[in-house]
């Protein structure tokens, strides 16, 4: 790692030694919440297996940290680190802090040959780490995403691919020599979300979350636009639910408004959502292989979109959803485009 980026990683490694003080605190306010979430997206949930074949994520999203010296939960040492947290200083947001950790699988459509399938994708595996700064009210919500991670065999794609497929007593997969080579990466993402058309949260209700965005970095620079409608009864006060990517960690209720903060007997919800998210995409690593080594790569679209629809369930301070994913085709001599389905799991503690 180049002295540029060691304070990068004493920060994370700073901000990660504060979650234990955090775990105990009780949260009687969504301002003292913190939010696990565990994605979970497989194409084996629609009975394929090929592309982009599985994703993995565990998010943290910290309580606001606007006043973060009046909790006692958060160590004195560390609030010279807190204070220089982008957004943090901004008057009259909500300011929060997500830690990730994930793995993505992509593969070509015949997992059972041995030998590098030329015009089809290459075998790809990516894990990474994220620490994302989020500031928002009820009508905005800034995300700056840091990401860093490594494509290629010390991923551990491969073993996690053929673990699973043991499990499942699935087809085997033997083309994982044919993997992009490793090389490690690091992406920063920027994107903005608002909330419009919102009607009251308590009883039926409806909102419109558009969104903008942009990623700059060696695994993926792109730009993004898109939106998500959400249509149902006591519908969660935050900034929606996404599928697997940079900027996706929305799942933590805003304010009291949100189901998941009602009292006790009225803590249940349910919606139904669609979304939109379309990329213009100069580079992608699973695509355009190696930057810095020379590796198989098929010839990418510039423009590729995402359609989304799900349910979602607020329980207490659950909030589970279940989505399908309609992806259109990622390169030139893709056969068909793909389908796969997206589970979260987030609970508000």
């Amino acid at each position: 790692m180049a002295i540029a980026d060691r304070p990068n990683l004493v920060c994370f490694i700073s901000l990660m030694s504060i979650l234990p003080c955090l775990l105990y605190a009780q949260a009687d306010t969504p301002r003292e919440a913190s939010t696990f979430t565990f994605y979970q997206e497989n194409d084996l949930y629609t009975g394929t297996d090929r592309d982009y074949t599985s994703g993995t994520k565990l998010t943290w999203i910290s309580a606001d940290l606007t006043e973060y010296r009046k909790n006692p939960n958060i160590p004195r040492w560390s609030y010279p680190l807190i204070d220089v947290l982008p957004f943090v200083n901004e008057p009259g947001l909500q300011r929060t802090l997500s830690l990730s950790i994930g793995q993505n699988i992509y593969t070509p459509e015949d997992i059972m040959e041995y030998i590098l399938v030329d015009g089809d994708r290459p075998y790809a595996g990516i894990s990474y780490l994220s620490v994302g700064f989020h500031s928002r009210n009820s009508r905005r919500m800034d995300t700056l995403e840091f990401d860093v991670g490594i494509v290629g065999p010390h991923s551990y794609a491969e073993k996690s691919h053929k673990l699973i497929h043991r499990w499942t007593n699935s087809k085997y997969p033997n083309g994982w020599e044919n993997q992009i080579k490793d090389e490690p990466f690091l992406n920063i993402y920027y994107e903005r979300k608002w909330k419009i058309l919102q009607s009251n949260n308590h009883g039926f209700g409806a909102d419109l979350i558009p969104h903008t965005g942009c990623s700059v970095g060696n695994a993926l620079t792109a730009v993004n636009a898109g939106g998500q409608l959400r249509l149902g009864w006591n519908l969660p006060n935050d900034f929606g639910t996404f599928i697997i990517r940079p900027g996706s960690d929305t799942n933590a209720p805003f304010d009291a408004q949100d189901p998941r903060f009602y009292p006790d007997h009225k803590r249940f919800g349910m919606h139904a959502f669609a979304a939109f998210d379309g990329y213009a995409v100069l580079r992608n690593i699973v695509l355009d292989g190696n930057l810095f080594r020379e590796s198989y790569r098929v010839d990418k679209k510039p423009f590729v979109a995402n359609l989304v629809c799900g349910i979602g369930l607020i329980v207490n301070r659950f909030k589970i959803t279940y989505a399908y994913v309609y992806k259109t085709k990622e390169f030139a001599t893709q056969d068909y485009k793909q389908v796969y389905g997206a589970i979260t799991f987030s609970y508000t503690f």
